[in-house]
């Protein structure tokens, strides 16, 4: 047979490896077009059609939806990207084409097509969209994967633990969604923080209060988010939270100003905490003191200092949240990552120092 005579519907899947009913379910939806019908109204399919059926194939193994395999293909036809009423068909067997396979889960071979147009020719457009679609099936997996990682840790961390406490652990594991999300942990500090800051400066302290959550987290920080997401969701149930003294309106502070300048005061003394330095007078503390002095409109003075030492050592705590975004933020075997609580206890205990050290 000339290597450019049409080609049955049956010889072309026997060249590309697959079945019948796949090249017509191809065909069906406009991803396979045939060159024309014998006259008895069967389909006849060009020689370009081979690379075109393997590179399709290629396209559903890496798991990409029919719609955007059509996408590629009018992208590579120079055509238009607009779907067609085959998009809410369904193959045969009834095999959703948004799925992996297209015949009822069989997975077939024939797929190596290299991506190019029938003549060879490098089309930038087609390369543009493939990658397009190549990175947004990554993330869509990236995302699946760690949901998966999610899962076992979890599933360990109840295999795992002691039998009088699974059904705790259950109860709050369960709770959490998967995938986990951290917006009940940055709905509390919202609500938390004082009213009509910019927003600016709730973004950045939300960036560093909210855990940054680990992509393949141990069965120990699965447990953390679990306590923490739980610790969280009973804070936001709607009763009043104990407000420090700087969100008070007659205390005289300036929170906008506050919350401004601690970022720079919290980075200094995380600086401290990983070099392993104790508690001391110094720049992290000197900055310290400065922010809540300017935020109050006065100086930094040893009075002012006996003063805010007073009313932080009277602030409420939350010690629990922060020794749990460590356990979340830390990788395993390493030193507690710093966070805003941790930096806020160290520079109160050396405010302590200096305001409680003996005269001389």
């Amino acid at each position: 047979m000339p290597t450019n005579a049409p080609l049955t519907i049956g010889e072309l899947a026997e060249r590309a490896g697959v079945t019948v009913k796949t090249v017509r379910f191809y065909s069906d939806r406009g991803l396979l077009p045939a060159s024309g019908r014998s006259t008895g109204g069967h389909r006849r399919y060009g020689p370009e059609a081979l690379d075109r059926l393997r590179l399709i194939r290629s396209l559903r193994e890496l798991g990409l939806p029919v719609p955007e395999v059509r996408r590629i293909l009018h992208s590579r036809d120079d055509g238009p990207t607009a779907g067609t009423n085959a998009d809410a068909r369904t193959d045969e067997g009834g095999t959703n084409e948004g799925a992996l396979t297209d015949e009822g889960g069989t997975n077939e071979g024939g797929t190596n097509g290299d991506g190019t147009n029938g003549d060879g020719r490098d089309d930038a457009r087609t390369d543009d969209a493939l990658k397009a679609a190549i990175t947004g099936q990554l993330q869509k997996v990236g995302s699946q994967l760690s949901a998966l990682r999610w899962q076992e840790a979890a599933l360990r961390l109840l295999r795992d633990c002691e039998a009088g406490e699974r059904t705790e652990r259950l109860r709050l594991v369960g709770a959490v969604a998967v995938p986990p999300s951290t917006a009940p942990m940055a709905r509390f500090w919202r609500y938390w923080l004082p009213p009509r800051l910019p927003a600016r400066v709730v973004s950045a302290f939300l960036d560093q209060a909210v855990p940054h959550l680990p992509d393949d987290p141990t069965p120990a920080q699965v447990w953390a988010f679990a306590r923490m997401h739980a610790l969280v969701s009973g804070s936001c149930s709607g009763s009043a939270r104990p407000q420090p003294a700087v969100h008070l309106p007659d205390r005289g502070y300036r929170p906008a100003v506050l919350y401004d300048g601690l970022g720079e005061a919290y980075a200094l003394a995380s600086a401290e905490l990983r070099a392993g330095r104790p508690p001391r007078a110094g720049e992290a503390l000197d900055c310290f003191v400065s922010v809540y002095a300017v935020s109050r409109g006065t100086r930094d003075t040893p009075a002012f200092r006996r003063l805010l030492h007073r009313q932080l050592a009277a602030d409420p705590r939350f010690d629990v949240y922060w020794q749990l975004t460590a356990e979340l933020s830390t990788p395993p075997g390493a030193p507690p990552e710093p966070n805003p609580g941790s930096a806020h206890d160290w520079l109160c205990t050396a405010l302590n120092a200096g305001t409680t050290r003996p005269p001389g």
